[in-house]
């Protein structure tokens, strides 16, 4: 049996699937791409992605910023042309990829009631990642020590049973460009297991970040783990699973003159998606997977209840009309720039902490005033802000900052792990004549003001404020709502050897050019960890170090009479140094992965000139789908993968190939986005933009490579 007839029952012929051919050919700025639609066309989809993509785009007169018209051809053959009603000046082009994908998208899940709708938070973050699918965004990344003895077996056993237990692990989000949640009965999690013997922990988290996680894929959270013990074996209580340097195993009999070092402790890196999970969920599962370990590997009782899919029906009842009245009269506009300076490609991270004393007197001071510490990190981040756009007289800074998402009405939301955490935008009249009461009570009372809507996404209050379709701007500051420790569970751990220490962000990846994550160690001390986009952002970590000093001094130096002008005063006087050190374990840009070309060549051209023929990979598009594609291409032209990367090399790579002959995208449905920015970007560098070639999952990769050879035909 080939590839080609594996997934079709012996005596069914494959069902023919849509194939869109998306050509810019000779179109300039001013007019829009030509589709051809090949195969069976469902007018009532074709007009309902045409209506999500004007609800999409609406201008704020409501008015669609497109027509259509449908010409019919020949039997399975539609060519759909558009045209705009903007304006000749102001034209804005047809997100044609988008309609590729749509249009190609056959939605899985079926009617057992396990397919769901997202959230619009979910939405929102899916679509990001698609759109930047090598910058592994909206992804993060915890840590911590394990001392003891460490059964590997019973390690994996008692994640697999949180998995078990846990249905928001079990969800994927579906393939497509509006895809649903599926929610599968069973999911085996990844978990990864290395030795010190093979590698360091500083490789392990960097290359474990560039890699970043698919929240299409199976299972959002994954597991790494590097100790002593070579994979795949286990580690009896009572040993060390390490061997000395003589070659005696640990733990036997030796001189007891001469002293045995203690092991290294295990550390533990958990990745996960903020699609799915956000950093108190994986807090709470980290208690479960605890559990789990202390009963052999075994999780007692049944499935966690409410889960994820209670609390989507509970956020799709909700009255939109109050919040949308609340931020319809918001002042949404974009937030406040640092100041902006390139220091190299892709993301930096840095950090810095308090000690525990200055962390008490911050608490305290901050109590004293009835203001949280999270408030008076906000202050402190609106006074870097109002000094870097000039600091003179009154002033308004915007950032956002998140909220915990726990505080509805909802029962039994405080141990739900989901996707709770949003991002609100906030607006701070920064005014020098101001007291620094009123300043931070102003602070507390918007906070309190936005709880009621902390179900809200920021997608939702950009499109209620008439700001559809902008993206985040400026920085997000998130202060970590930890969930109370099992001491029980401590104890029980300690007895069997086991000591565990707090999990600990490594750094979110977020939309923002700035991200600054607020979390208290296990001492209690406060530790600041900044993420940045080294391309946009200059000296983050000084800025991140002025943070810091200021939570540092202000309790010494201001009381309830100190005006907001004289806590600016003091950052003329902060030192320039020291600054926090890059974080060296994630301070790598993924661009930066490989000097090679994203563009992979599968199989050679059989004669010079013949052309290539691109597959656009995306996380959703499985790897057997291309290999089954090669082996079925039987045109001359060489076929290549063109992998996940930054426009700019995705462009200089395709504009390459064009000096060999002529080049077409080709890919499976979620491909489209990418593939038409990637032909845009050809065609605004001069050169002769390619076809995009797209079709749906379930097309026979037969039926594909002929309409690719056939593209390839007709663009010589």
């Amino acid at each position: 049996m080939t590839a080609d007839d594996a997934p079709h029952a012996p005596n069914d012929a494959p069902v023919e699937q849509l194939t869109v051919v998306v050509d810019l050919a000779g179109k300039d700025e001013d007019t829009l791409p030509v589709l051809e639609l090949r195969g069976p066309l469902d007018t009532h989809c074709l007009e309902s992605a045409l209506d999500r993509i004007d609800r999409a785009t609406l201008r704020p007169t409501r008015e669609p910023l497109w027509q259509h018209s449908l010409e019919h051809y020949g039997p399975g053959r539609h060519t759909l042309r558009l045209t705009a009603t903007t304006p000749p000046e102001s034209p804005v082009d047809f997100p044609a990829g988008l309609l590729a994908d749509l249009l190609t998208h056959t939605p899985c899940g079926g009617p057992d009631g396990r397919r769901l709708r997202p959230t619009p938070l979910q939405r929102e973050l899916v679509a990001d990642a698609d759109a930047h699918p090598a910058a592994a965004r909206h992804s993060e990344q915890f840590a911590f020590a394990w001392s003891g003895p460490l059964d590997l077996d019973r390690f994996t056993a008692a994640w697999q049973s949180v998995f078990d237990h846990e249905s928001v692990l079990r969800a994927a989000f579906e393939d497509g460009p509006e895809p649903y949640l599926v929610q599968h009965d069973r999911i085996v999690p990844e978990v990864v297991r290395l030795s010190y013997d093979t590698t360091d922990w500083h490789t392990v988290v960097e290359a474990d970040r560039r890699r970043g996680i698919d929240p299409r894929g199976p299972g959002p959270l994954r597991i790494t783990v590097l100790t002593t013990t070579p994979p795949g074996t286990t580690t009896p209580p009572g040993t060390t699973g390490t061997t000395s340097t003589t070659g005696t195993p640990a733990g036997t009999a030796q001189d007891p003159a001469v002293p045995t070092p203690a092991p290294e402790p295990a550390r533990i890196l958990l990745t996960f998606h903020h699609a799915l999970l956000d950093g108190r969920s994986v807090r709470i599962l980290l208690q479960e997977f605890y559990r789990a370990y202390l009963a052999d590997g075994v999780l007692p009782g049944g499935e966690r209840r409410p889960d994820l899919a209670d609390y989507l029906r509970w956020l799709a009842d909700r009255n939109t009309a109050p919040a949308q009245e609340f931020w319809a009269g918001a002042d949404l506009a974009p937030g406040t720039d640092l100041p902006a300076a390139a220091t190299g490609a892709g993301v930096g991270y840095t950090r810095t902490r308090l000690t525990v004393r200055q962390t008490e007197r911050l608490r305290t001071w901050a109590a004293e005033l009835g203001s949280p510490e999270s408030s008076v990190l906000h202050a402190v981040w609106a006074l870097l802000l109002y000094r870097a756009r000039g600091g003179e007289g009154p002033a308004r800074v915007r950032f956002h900052t998140t909220v915990s998402g726990r505080g509805i009405p909802f029962d039994g939301v405080e141990g739900l792990p989901a996707p709770l955490r949003s991002p609100l935008p906030v607006t701070v009249d920064v005014d020098p004549q101001a007291t620094v009461p009123a300043f931070l009570g102003a602070l507390r009372d918007r906070a309190v003001e936005r709880s009621a809507y902390e179900w809200v996404s920021a997608g939702q209050i950009r499109s209620w404020s008439g700001l559809r379709g902008t993206a985040p701007t400026g920085s997000l500051l998130v202060f970590e709502d930890l969930p109370r420790e099992s001491d029980v569970l401590a104890r029980l751990l300690a007895e069997q050897g086991v000591s565990v220490g707090a999990a600990e962000t490594l750094g979110a990846r977020t939309a923002f050019p700035f991200t600054l994550v607020a979390h208290h160690h296990d001492d209690g001390a406060l530790a600041l960890t900044a993420s940045y986009d080294r391309t946009r952002l200059g000296d983050a970590g000084q800025l991140l170090a002025h943070t810091a000093q200021l939570l540092r001094r202000i309790p010494c130096e201001a009381d309830r009479t100190t005006t907001v002008g004289e806590l600016v005063a003091l950052l003329d006087d902060l030192p320039r140094e020291p600054r926090p050190a890059p974080v060296r374990a994630v301070s790598r840009p993924y661009a930066e992965d490989t000097a090679a070309s994203p563009l992979v060549v599968l199989r050679p051209a059989t004669r010079p000139g013949a052309g290539t023929v691109c597959l656009v990979q995306t996380p959703a598009t499985p790897r057997a789908l291309h290999t089954s594609l090669v082996r079925a291409y039987r045109g001359p032209e060489a076929v290549a993968l063109l992998r996940p990367a930054e426009l700019s090399r995705l462009r200089d790579a395709v504009l390459r190939a064009l000096t060999e002959g002529p080049v077409v995208l080709g890919g499976f449905s979620g491909a489209g986005v990418v593939g038409y920015e990637v032909a845009r970007a050809v065609a605004a560098f001069g050169a002769r933009a390619p076809k995009v070639v797209l079709t749906a999952a379930g097309t026979s990769t037969a039926d594909f490579a002929r309409t690719l050879q056939d593209a390839s035909r007709h663009t010589r």
